[in-house]
């Protein structure tokens, strides 16, 4: 009995949430090594269908680095980074697009597995516009996103969870690839979304990185910029939180750094006051 009451008091804890996010927008960006592992993709599905079930607006963003680099190495092709920018060739990008669809196509399908419709989004068809990315030297085909097709998403998130391939076409209609956690982040910002949500394999932003009790649970817009020029945080999660922060500046609600790894971590750090991983407010 004593258990069953804890069950019905975490539901209990739940519903404010889901009262206040009812139809609201959640873009959620998924990639990198945790895109990879079985058992921790499965939690982070179940609970973006869980999200769907409860009357929120999921749209995922996915990303595919480590499976493009696996590919690359298979297919003998070197490759190139600059500022943490693959640099894209014609043959590259055959393979980027490839991996991407594949993952796209996992993803869709084992999100469905719960009885929820999903809606690929891939190059052709043409959701995401670009422009090449400028740079020191030439990325070849990298973009940057400057628009999307508003109404063709909106009409999606109607019945069914988008799940967007970071590549886009430019007005020439060409194809070029594109950060994911740009890409997160401009819809978050355009779509004025509740909460930007970007997954990684750590438990979010440490003042210590060796030390998960340094954890920051909450961060606002300056502490944010701070935390990067002390060098407190570094490399990859430079990026991250830089996406947040300007996602946030941009009008969105809250962006949420979230371990993947933690089983449910997305409905934990979403349903309950205290959270578990990291928040950027404004």
């Amino acid at each position: 009995m004593k258990e069953a009451i804890k069950k019905a008091d975490i539901l209990i804890e739940a519903l404010p949430y889901i009262k206040k996010f009812h139809k609201k927008i959640f873009v959620i960006k998924y990639g990198g090594s945790i895109l990879g592992e079985e058992r921790v993709r499965s939690s982070v599905l179940e609970d973006i269908a869980f999200l769907k079930f409860a009357g929120i607006r999921p749209i995922v963003v996915h990303g595919g680095g480590p499976n493009i680099t696996e590919k690359l190495k298979e297919s003998g092709i070197e490759t190139d980074f600059f500022q943490g920018m693959r640099v894209t060739d014609k043959k590259t990008l055959a393979v980027v697009e490839e991996e991407l669809n594949n993952l796209n196509s996992l993803i869709a399908n084992e999100i469905e597995t719960h009885s929820v419709k999903t809606k690929k989004f891939r190059r052709q068809n043409a959701l995401l516009q670009v422009e090449k990315k400028k740079a020191d030297i030439d990325l070849g085909y990298v973009g940057n996103i400057i628009d999307f097709d508003r109404e063709q998403l909106e009409k999606v998130l109607a019945g069914s969870i988008p799940v967007i391939c970071p590549m886009g076409l430019s007005k020439e209609g060409e194809a070029f690839n594109i950060n994911a956690d740009e890409v997160a982040y401009f819809l978050a910002s355009k779509l004025a979304a509740e909460k930007l949500v970007i997954l990684t394999d750590v438990p979010g932003v440490m003042r210590n990185s060796k030390d998960e009790d340094s954890l920051i649970s909450t961060i606002n817009l300056s502490q944010a910029e701070a935390l990067i020029k002390n060098q407190i945080v570094s490399e990859g999660m430079i990026p991250k939180i830089r996406a947040a922060a300007s996602a946030v500046e941009s009008g969105v609600k809250k962006a949420h750094i979230v371990d993947a790894k933690i089983s449910h971590a997305l409905l934990l750090e979403i349903f309950t006051k205290q959270g578990i991983c990291t928040e950027i407010v404004k």
